[in-house]
């Protein structure tokens, strides 16, 4: 750009987009993310329940993680840290229940105010509950036995000839092999007859009872599986940060996986990791374009440019990237 007669209003520092570092980060944000919307999917594409409520299990599961391995606010660990992962999930299904057996007998609309709510409630008590959580200054120290793994594959991966991968790599490959695996398989219990009872709820409850079928029971199923994805999502946030602190749960958290589950399209397992990806490449990209101004104003005017985008694709292609329009119409 120099030479120029004149400033430009705005730059775009394209040799960002050469980085492996910047493709490591949207890469594990868009597998985390992938992991958490596919909860989601199972919850609005196939059930027809609104689960507002997808960050509070997220935090559930990286503060049952990081609590287990290092102890109330790091004073000493519980338990192992690969035991404290499936503890963690153990705990944050707990939650789903908990959640599930009293509201989702309500209306949707009810329902989807008492799940937001339980996400708010789950960052409050660990903002507020500084003896278990550290409050503001978070939890620190639960990654160092997943540290000793990542040295050894990103040895492996020296061997191979990549003399000097992205310290986060190894992360980034497990999150995908991880991400990779629950599609697979939920694509698969979708076309069991257990799948297609939770579709008959979604298309019309009264008539999935008047052929025997208890639909409350399969709607908390999906709570359940929706909730244990959440906390799969919390482990590798946490592991990406390296820390668990309150900020990292706010309901802005939940919006974006419903943002992801629009650009994928409802009622498609493949399409919610295409979401991800493009989700996260706008959205991280948008920071090297360069403003005169603040870096507030560039923060917020990311999330405009991301929601015209999804307006532009709600006016034009309302389904989503692999979504089927028949698929929008839900039961009530």
């Amino acid at each position: 750009m120099t030479g120029l007669p004149f400033d430009p209003l705005f730059a775009i520092t394209f040799e960002s987009f050469t980085d492996i570092e910047f493709w490591t980060s949207v890469g594990i944000l868009a597998g985390t993310y992938t992991i958490l919307t596919l909860g989601l999917q199972l919850n609005v594409g196939y059930t027809g329940i609104f689960n507002f409520g997808q960050a509070g299990f997220m935090a559930v599961g990286a503060y049952s993680m990081a609590i287990l391995s290092v102890g109330p606010n790091g004073e000493g660990a519980i338990v192992d840290f690969w035991l404290s992962l499936p503890l963690s999930v153990l705990i944050t299904l707990a939650f789903g229940l908990l959640v599930g057996l009293p509201s989702l007998r309500l209306r949707a609309d009810y329902f989807a105010i008492a799940a937001i709510a339980f996400a708010e409630a789950v960052r409050l008590f660990a903002l507020n509950a500084r003896s278990l959580t550290g409050g503001n200054q978070g939890i620190f120290g639960f990654a160092a036995e997943w540290d000793s793994v990542a040295s050894t594959v990103e040895g492996w991966i020296n061997s191979l000839g990549w003399s000097d991968p992205p310290t986060l790599f190894p992360l980034l490959l497990l999150v995908w092999i991880v991400a990779a695996l629950l599609t697979v398989t939920l694509r698969w219990l979708q076309e069991t007859p257990w799948g297609r009872v939770l579709r008959a709820v979604r298309e019309d409850e009264d008539a999935a009872r008047a052929l025997g079928k208890n639909a409350f029971a399969y709607k908390l199923q999906s709570l359940a599986i929706s909730a244990t994805l959440g906390a799969v999502a919390g482990w590798f946030l946490a592991l990406n940060l390296n820390f668990v602190n309150p900020t990292a749960f706010e309901p802005i958290v939940t919006f974006v996986a419903f943002g992801i589950l629009i650009l994928g399209g409802l009622a498609n397992y493949y399409g919610v990791a295409f979401g991800a990806i493009v989700f996260w490449f706008l959205f991280e990209g948008l920071r090297f374009i360069e403003l005169p101004i603040d870096e507030v104003q560039v923060a917020s005017i990311r999330f405009v440019l991301v929601g015209l985008v999804l307006i532009l694709l709600m006016a034009f292609r309302p389904q989503g990237a692999f979504g089927k329009r028949e698929e929008m119409v839900l039961g009530d």
